[in-house]
């Protein structure tokens, strides 16, 4: 087996997430959101621990649509026709972006809250 040196890893790695950035619509809009949420929270001057946490789950939300998407993928891969197992497949990682959206939704109204509530 070929070793590779981390440079080409690390470019093979951002080929991936530019190729998910152009073809889903839902990571635009998580990579849009999660811009105005660091920048809302360094003008709020939110404190480092909570920041920490926003960037943390940040991250959760674009790995979860980066793993969806390589699901989606391997599935069209295998089939193109109809598969009620692919249709299970495809929902499932679906939902576990879900999962990670609703959190970040929770994790964001606790930072947030007291800024605009108070």
């Amino acid at each position: 087996m070929k070793h590779r040196c981390l440079y080409d890893s690390v470019k093979d790695a951002l080929k991936g997430i530019f190729h998910v950035l152009r073809s889903e619509r839902n990571m635009r809009i998580h990579v849009a959101c999660g811009l105005v949420v660091i920048i809302l929270a360094s003008v709020l001057g939110v404190p480092r621990l909570e920041f920490m946490i926003l960037i943390l789950t940040i991250g959760i939300m674009f790995m979860a649509e980066l793993i969806n998407t390589a699901f989606e993928e391997v599935v069209n891969l295998i089939t193109k026709e109809y598969h009620p197992l692919a249709g299970i497949i495809k929902n499932i990682a679906a939902g576990a972006v879900l999962v990670a959206a609703l959190v970040a939704l929770c994790i964001g109204y606790i930072v947030f809250r007291d800024y605009f509530l108070s």
